[in-house]
């Protein structure tokens, strides 16, 4: 069963910004533009903060390298929650089909995009999703279910450009066992086994997206309106170009994330944040828009398999180091996802945290010697 899909989402169809692109805009239509005036951190970035770069090949290789290799993914993910990874092993064959394939299909006629359109209620499909009062994203999306296979919707799976499907079936796949080796590694920079972080996401759930950023008339208006976190344990993402967008947030600045050709940005999301008992802490990203360029980006949003529990791993979890989020299944998390989206009244992960929940009452001791410690 798909867990995102499958829950009641008060969503509504509304025209996609393509749509509005059709036409020469002078300004960004009010229904898209933020007020920030009580974000002071909003319009601060800093040039001089580079996102960590992480060397696959030298995880995998062994000997001194991995060593050196794990201690700066460590620090990029304590310090960072983001890095970008290179020589990844990812096909790089298929990784240029794949952004060839994309831009193909956002370059289809309007009318063809939309015969896919998400239906109300639901994620999957193309377009875009608008929950209560959130503000709109300046962009377009098409979003699938990709793994496991039997939670695919074909429905809402293009037919074009010729071969699209078999690219994005073969991508998604090569991706998930990506994110199972990259969770290893993480697991282990913690002085953990790999199989700690890795195992739940082994045959996990992965959703696509593609994202469509038209230009914008004034991109400094609808940029604040992205910032999030994910609740993943990582989340993938891939640039069609040397186009930037992503930018991390680091020590009350944004650092811009600068494209690198054959790259994966990672993200750590709240799954991992969850596991590593806060050793690793999910990064607050957002997406910055382009005056005269569009901008495509390609993401795979990784979780556990469906039936997992999320919860610190035991081996991290001491009298010293009591746990400081509860144990949750997988459905339970969606749903608590959900609820803080509608609700807006805290940060999601602080649904989850043991300080600000009735816990069951094998985690009422747990959650007393967390108070204790703090």
């Amino acid at each position: 069963m798909a867990l995102l899909s499958s829950i009641n989402w008060i969503a509504k169809h509304i025209p996609s910004v393509q749509e509005h692109a059709r036409e020469p805009l002078d300004a960004v239509p009010k229904s898209y533009v933020c007020n920030v005036a009580n974000d002071p951190v909003a319009d601060r970035c800093n040039p001089s903060l580079q996102v960590p770069l992480v060397n696959m090949a030298s995880l995998v290789n062994g000997g001194e390298s991995r060593e050196e290799e794990l201690q700066k993914l460590d620090l990029a993910c304590r310090q960072w929650g983001a890095f970008q990874l290179i020589n990844h092993g990812v096909s790089e064959e298929l990784i240029k089909e794949m952004k060839k394939q994309t831009l193909e299909f956002y370059n289809l006629p309007l009318e063809e995009n939309l015969r896919y359109s998400h239906k109300e209620g639901s994620l999957e499909g193309y377009g875009k999703h608008f929950i209560n009062s959130q503000k709109l994203q300046w962009s377009d999306m098409m979003f699938l279910n990709a793994l496991p296979v039997e939670d695919r919707n074909f429905s809402f799976w293009p037919k074009s450009p010729q071969g699209i499907r078999e690219t994005r079936d073969s991508y998604t796949k090569q991706m998930r066992k990506l994110v199972a080796s990259l969770l290893g590694f993480m697991s282990m920079a913690t002085g953990l086994k790999a199989y700690e972080f890795s195992e739940v996401c082994e045959d996990g759930i992965l959703h696509l997206r593609m994202n469509y950023y038209p230009p914008c008339p004034q991109p400094d208006q609808v940029i604040r309106c992205s910032a999030d976190t994910d609740i993943t344990s990582i989340s993938l993402l891939l640039e069609l170009d040397d186009i930037p967008g992503l930018q991390i947030r680091k020590d009350g600045y944004w650092a811009a994330v600068k494209p690198i050709p054959g790259a994966v940005d990672v993200t750590i999301g709240h799954v991992t944040e969850i596991m590593s008992n806060g050793i690793y802490k999910a990064a607050e990203h957002r997406a910055v828009v382009n005056e005269s360029k569009v901008r495509i980006s390609i993401i795979c949003f990784c979780y556990p398999e469906e039936n997992a529990t999320i919860e610190p791993v035991q081996d991290i979890v001491k009298p010293d180091c009591p746990a400081m989020y509860k144990s949750i299944s997988q459905p339970e998390y969606f749903h608590s996802y959900l609820d803080e989206k509608l609700e807006s009244k805290q940060q999601f992960i602080d649904t989850v945290d043991t300080k600000n929940v009735t816990l069951p009452i094998q985690h009422q001791n747990l959650h007393r010697a967390a108070s204790y410690h703090k």
